[in-house]
């Protein structure tokens, strides 16, 4: 959804930014950073910018006040893109405003980059994007590297892996009204204590797209099968994967979504189809996230909820039983005289 193939990096300022909690200190560059070598230029994109390529989710800068130029990083984005010429400036203010949101004692110290990019693409269109990253982790690397007599080796302590991006946000120059949109990643602090990065200093919300809706409608129908199901029915974990996969081909097949005839179709029973509608309602009030009853369906979505659609039947340690559809090929009984559960398999040949 995210691509940089045409992409050009035009600023970059580099600061440094501590825990305020433990009285670490931030510090802040006094002019910019001037991209000469086209290898380092690339080797930036890629840490920047590659990590994004698989990030589907789309956020918006938000405010609990609904007031968004409260919103610090929402203010300084928009002075950016209104005037670019005084990046710096604001990338300053950028830093500091991460330094004052940094005051719990897992926070780790790390570089700040403030970069300015041209023509990168998301949802198959080019915007100007504003990123924002953060390198916390450092590693130690072994240099080796030939001589006269045949190799040295030497080591390099506290260096970044470009592979491995701690921290990251791009804000893209668009939707500027409803907050911008917005791709973020954090791969360190993922802790319900620690979720500085998106709930204090981005202050993020899920853009309500279809996206959104898709894989929102996907995860509470399977969370319906595998929580709720139970206590409507006497039903096996066979018959939930059934109704798993009769879900996920209601999404790969239909191109809009319909609450009644998903329920019709993948349900059917009446009981079924009101026990989950109220337990749709309920994540909507618990969540305050709207699912429409109707909306248009996103493959992307679809793809990224498969690996959580489950279609193996475990069976202790010894076999493990793939399940792809028609329910009615498979049984379950119980042995009285090896006193253990079995399941019946029909099949008509062996592949």
């Amino acid at each position: 959804m995210i691509s940089y193939i045409d992409c050009k990096l035009n600023h970059l300022s580099i600061h440094h930014s501590g825990n305020k909690l433990l009285d670490e200190k931030y510090r802040l560059s006094a002019k910019p950073f001037s991209v000469q070598d086209e290898t380092l230029n690339q080797l930036l994109l890629d840490y920047f910018l590659r990590p994004f390529e698989k990030v589907n989710e789309v956020y918006r800068l938000s405010h609990p006040s609904n007031d968004l130029q409260l919103n610090e990083v929402y203010h300084f984005a928009e002075m950016i893109f209104n005037d670019p010429g005084e990046f710096h400036e604001h990338s300053k203010q950028i830093t500091r405003h991460l330094y004052d949101v940094s005051n719990h004692p897992r926070i780790k110290s790390g570089e700040v980059y403030i970069a300015g990019f041209k023509d990168v693409q998301i949802e198959g269109e080019l915007f100007d994007a504003i990123g924002i990253f953060k390198s916390e982790s450092k590693e130690t690397y072994l240099k080796v590297y030939p001589d006269e007599e045949g190799y040295q080796v030497d080591y390099e302590q506290e260096a970044i892996n470009i592979k491995k991006l701690d921290k990251g946000c791009l804000i893209f120059n668009t939707e500027k009204e409803e907050g911008y949109k917005v791709a973020v990643i954090d791969n360190t602090n993922k802790g319900s204590d620690t979720v500085y990065w998106i709930d204090e200093f981005l202050k993020l919300i899920v853009r309500n797209d279809n996206y959104n809706q898709t894989y929102n409608a996907m995860g509470i129908y399977k969370s319906f099968v595998t929580e709720k199901m139970d206590e409507l029915y006497d039903i096996n974990k066979a018959q939930k994967i059934d109704m798993l996969n009769r879900s996920m081909n209601y999404f790969k097949e239909k191109e809009a979504f319909d609450i009644d005839e998903f329920s019709n179709e993948v349900i059917g029973d009446p009981k079924g189809i009101n026990s989950f509608k109220e337990y749709k309602q309920h994540y909507e009030k618990e969540y305050e996230t709207e699912i429409g009853d109707t909306f248009s369906i996103s493959p992307q979505a679809i793809k990224k909820q498969n690996r959580n659609y489950k279609s193996v039947l475990k069976l202790d340690r010894n076999f493990h039983i793939y399940i792809h559809g028609n329910n009615e090929l498979i049984t379950k009984g119980f042995d009285k005289k090896m006193n253990m559960n079995y399941y019946k398999v029909y099949f008509r040949e062996e592949n």
